[in-house]
């Protein structure tokens, strides 16, 4: 971000001296790398399909333009109104995660979307900043109450307001929600980051190790129930069909080599989710793998930085959000490119910011907004 002279104590030069401008630089850079990925390889999609080349960016470009706004006035929030749009943002999705199971709507085999006035939402991608962040400041509360064992102390398990019950009940529906629609790969991508953020709570081994069994058993009975994950399980451990999505995906991305096949790429015209799922493979195969581990150097740099940025905080409670919402963009980008390069069965999970997807983008901008208001707070209290 450009530099310029202080010259007076306003709302914004405090918001622009405090904020981490590196951060927000980074994710500015990610998002119109986005844009292009979508224009890339969503006109393929769109042609195929009869209509005009620069449909997904068109209906992508509301979503843009809210995701950026909300990203710069989240940024400005302070810490009393980011735990109130938090609070809401759960207990919204909460009710749509409900709604999906009264009145669900289905698309690629699983019922994660709820239509309100005609907008498609996808609750749990739009409940992630809310869980981050509520998630840290529960943590925090607790340590604050009852000390730094709050996990085999009693106290914290005996039913009040502050109480483990409290959490666990409420995040245990949303998982068994998650579970029937079913959102396999959320469901996990949840329970690994929550899993995480306990970890760094001081989670004893004597209950990490069980929540890794709990984590494992998820896995196995989804294997053992739901029909398109025990397909695609026995799929992954067959050799790797050409004509399958993660197929087309692995061949474009040898196609590309190292500078790319710009328009004669043709790999990506096979994927139906070459603009969201399997986007970073259009990618590859237009740009070429110097351009594509570009991409990954810049995604490795925000992770570097919320790291950094989650072990200087002064404040616990931006520790935790700091440290989940780490937990929570690497995790979901190993498990988006360990599809796309048939390392793991495909989990229909979008790269952040850089798939097309609405929910998942506003999600990430309220998300990053969030995390950077309470760091320029915590820097500067």
């Amino acid at each position: 971000m450009f530099d310029i002279p202080r010259t007076e104590d306003s709302k914004f030069t405090s918001w622009y001296y405090g904020t981490d401008r590196k951060l927000l630089g980074y994710v500015l850079a990610l998002i119109f790398i986005g844009m292009l990925c979508v224009v890339s390889a969503g006109s393929v999609q769109a042609l195929r399909k009869g209509w005009e080349w620069y449909y997904f960016l068109q209906k992508m470009l509301p979503f843009y333009v809210l995701g950026i706004g909300t990203l710069f006035v989240a940024s400005m929030l302070n810490k009393k109104w980011v735990l109130g749009i938090s609070a809401l943002n759960v207990a919204v999705c909460f009710l749509l995660l409900i709604w999906t199971v009264i009145h669900p709507v289905a698309s690629h085999g699983s019922e994660r979307w709820a239509v309100i006035g005609g907008l498609r939402l996808m609750p749990s991608d739009l409940m992630k900043p809310g869980l981050v962040i509520m998630t840290a400041w529960f943590l925090a509360k607790m340590k604050e109450r009852f000390g730094s064992d709050i996990f085999l102390n009693p106290a914290p398990w005996r039913p009040a307001w502050l109480s483990w019950w409290t959490f666990l009940v409420p995040f245990a529906i949303v998982l068994l929600i998650l579970f029937q629609q079913p959102d396999i790969g959320t469901t996990l991508l949840f329970m690994a980051v929550i899993g995480t953020m306990l970890f760094i709570a001081g989670l004893p081994r004597k209950i990490w190790l069980p929540g890794l069994g709990l984590f494992g058993a998820v896995g196995f009975l989804a294997f053992l129930f739901v029909p398109h994950v025990h397909r695609r399980v026995l799929e992954f451990f067959k050799p790797l069909d050409p004509t399958t999505q993660v197929g087309y995906s692995v061949n474009a991305i040898r196609q590309g080599g190292l500078f790319g096949m710009g328009d004669e790429a043709f790999a990506k015209e096979s994927l139906p989710d070459a603009h969201t799922d399997f986007i970073f493979a259009a990618l590859a195969e237009d740009w070429g793998a110097i351009l594509a581990c570009g991409l990954l150097a810049l995604l490795l740099v925000v992770i570097r930085r919320l790291t950094v940025t989650a072990m200087s905080a002064r404040d616990t409670f931006v520790f935790y959000a700091v440290g989940g919402t780490t937990a929570l963009f690497a995790t979901q980008i190993c498990i988006n490119l360990a599809t796309t390069l048939g390392l793991m069965p495909p989990k229909g999970m979008t790269l952040p910011f850089i798939s097309s997807g609405g929910s998942s983008f506003m999600g990430y901008c309220l998300l990053f907004g969030m995390i950077l208001a309470i760091v320029r707070e915590d820097k500067w209290k």
